[in-house]
């Protein structure tokens, strides 16, 4: 197994769409990449993520980034749909340099690389988001998130 973190927007959507994805064995909502040791309701410089633990045998880091592609919109600065704000950067962080490697190339490859504003970074620190946070959308499916409900549901099995 191997994990990475995943950034798209409100952490909700995010989870709730990377937990259907074939392959994945594991989600946790959390924070990555910020400057202190607690989130004590400030998120200083943390990006909202999903800690995403998969078999690599089943769907790889290529097409983990092919499916983060999908949800997101890759231009866009701090903000993803109605959610403005650092937190809410699109973003790539591993502990492992072969998936930071992987993301650069996917994106690189494409034609539009020089306007896209993904973070492809090393994961300096993450922190597990409160138990209200986690698997939010299966408990509030009304509330408000960036994906569309077409895409929530494109994998489920």
């Amino acid at each position: 197994m191997e994990t990475v973190y995943l950034a798209g927007g409100c952490l909700w959507g995010v989870q709730a769409f990377i937990k259907t994805l074939p392959g994945v064995v594991e989600t946790e909502a959390g924070r990555a990449n910020g400057t202190t040791d607690s989130l004590d309701g400030k998120y200083d410089g943390y990006a909202e993520c999903v800690k995403t633990t998969f078999d690599s045998s089943i769907v790889t880091m290529k097409d983990l980034m092919k499916y983060l592609f999908e949800i997101i919109d890759p231009y866009s600065v701090n903000r993803q749909g109605e959610d403005v704000g650092e937190k809410y950067r699109a973003g790539v962080y591993s502990t492992d340099p072969r998936h930071l490697e992987v993301s650069r190339t996917f994106i690189n490859s494409r034609s539009d690389a020089k306007q896209i504003a993904v973070e492809v970074l090393p994961l300096t620190n993450y922190i597990r988001s409160a138990d209200e946070h986690q698997d939010r959308l299966e408990r509030c499916p009304d509330d408000y998130c960036h994906i569309p409900k077409t895409l929530l549901e494109k994998y489920k099995q």
